[in-house]
């Protein structure tokens, strides 16, 4: 059986990392949660990956099957990217190893005693080793892992089919 015809796959990546996507920026701005560093990085790599794949989409239907296919392999190595990253944060967050120096550091660097001061009473603080929001005991990080990955092998399967 199979679980996904390789014509589907650019629209499937292009969907599912709009879908992930859209689920951070919703928690951020609905729902209140402020992004880490690490969360931001995740977050470009599916920009690539849904460009990639309407890319995918749009040269499916021109009949290029072969460039879809090229399409949809930049899209799972994106997603595979931010799978990685992923994996990182959720590694942070269970304290397996520490997290960048970007990690609670962010902004421009103050020029004087009152100008950290008043800047590190100004920002919010938002650490990369706390969890968030989890869901079944698993971290955002640890999700965007799962999905992203999970998302990523559907690709690579789908777009080396297309290239054949």
């Amino acid at each position: 059986m199979r679980l996904l015809s390789p014509p589907a796959a650019p629209a499937l990546l292009a969907h599912g990392s709009a879908a992930l996507l859209l689920g951070a920026l919703v928690f951020q701005h609905w729902g209140g949660l402020q992004p880490c560093v690490l969360c931001l990085w995740q977050r470009w790599p599916h920009a690539v990956a849904i460009a990639a794949g309407l890319m995918g989409v749009f040269l499916i239907r021109q009949g290029r099957g072969s460039a879809s296919g090229w399409a949809t392999l930049v899209a799972a190595a994106a997603l595979a990217v931010t799978a990685g990253l992923g994996a990182y944060h959720a590694g942070v967050e269970l304290r397996w190893w520490e997290g960048t120096q970007a990690c609670g550091a962010t902004g421009p660097v103050a020029t004087g005693a009152a100008a950290l001061r008043d800047r590190l009473l100004a920002a919010p603080v938002v650490r990369c080793d706390e969890v968030a929001r989890s869901l079944l005991g698993v971290s955002m990080a640890g999700w965007n892992f799962l999905l992203s990955g999970a998302l990523a092998s559907l690709g690579l399967r789908g777009g080396l089919a297309l290239i054949r």
